[in-house]
């Protein structure tokens, strides 16, 4: 499946690249599971996504859980919580 993946903010910063487009493995179905496969792809994955489990994520910009379905062509975002004042 090939999908659009987005990073914003000091996620973007740690990858080094505002989007990439993949190509994910069959058992890549669920924004978790794109999450995990990332990660394991290894540097810089691995530390942009340590320690960021409130990490947000939207599909086709609605936000998203990491159950949540991918289809073919999906825009995959992930972004740190916002907070506001």
């Amino acid at each position: 499946m090939n999908l659009q993946v987005l990073y914003f903010a000091a996620l973007r910063e740690r990858v080094g690249r505002a989007s990439e487009r993949v190509d994910v493995p069959a058992g890549v179905a669920t924004v978790g599971e794109l999450r995990a496969w990332l990660v394991a792809r290894g540097e810089p994955w691995a530390s942009a996504f340590a320690g960021t489990l409130r990490l947000r994520a939207a599909v086709d910009q609605a936000m998203a859980r990491d159950d949540t379905a991918l289809a073919e062509g999906a825009e995959v975002a992930f972004f740190p919580p916002v907070t506001g004042g």
